[in-house]
């Protein structure tokens, strides 16, 4: 069974808290996959990967740049797999039909935003339904914290 993970923004942006996500990612040797609401954003956190960090290189993708089978993190506002991930990242609300393909999902939404909120709920419960094992994490001070979801 797939392991889905829902990560709670409350004090950094998804700009901040996606590179992180994908380097303790691919420092475990697995592949990633970046749902995006859209093909603008997608191109817009790609662009963002390559100039987060000046002094650092993370190997990732998209459409415009091909190869997807040998990207070990892709970015894409379709759900799809070209590059055999084992873990997937959702963002802006995207969702997946074929969430049983990864090893673990990750929803990540803005706690900040009410709408944002009430949809990870619905998906939440959805995949509670669904028999997924779940787990629930919120930004602290001190990092990330797992917690229960509230309401």
């Amino acid at each position: 069974m797939t392991e889905i993970r829902f990560y709670h923004l409350t004090r950094k942006a998804l700009e901040q808290v996606l590179p992180e996500l994908l380097e303790k990612t691919l420092a475990l040797g697995k592949k990633a996959v970046v749902m995006t609401g859209s093909p603008e954003r997608a191109e817009a956190l790609t662009q963002h990967l390559w100039t987060y960090r000046p002094d650092h290189f993370l190997p990732h993708g998209n459409e415009k740049d091909g190869h997807a089978d040998m990207q070990p993190a892709w970015l894409t506002a379709e759900d799809e797999r070209p590059n055999g991930a084992e873990y997937l990242f959702l963002t802006d609300g995207a969702e997946t039909a074929h969430a049983d393909a990864y090893e673990r999902v990750c929803d990540i939404f803005d706690g900040n935003d009410e709408q944002a909120l009430a949809a990870a709920r619905k998906r939440w419960g959805a995949c509670k339904k669904a028999g997924h094992a779940l787990s629930y994490w919120q930004q602290t001070d001190k990092g990330w914290v797992e917690a229960t979801p509230q309401g």
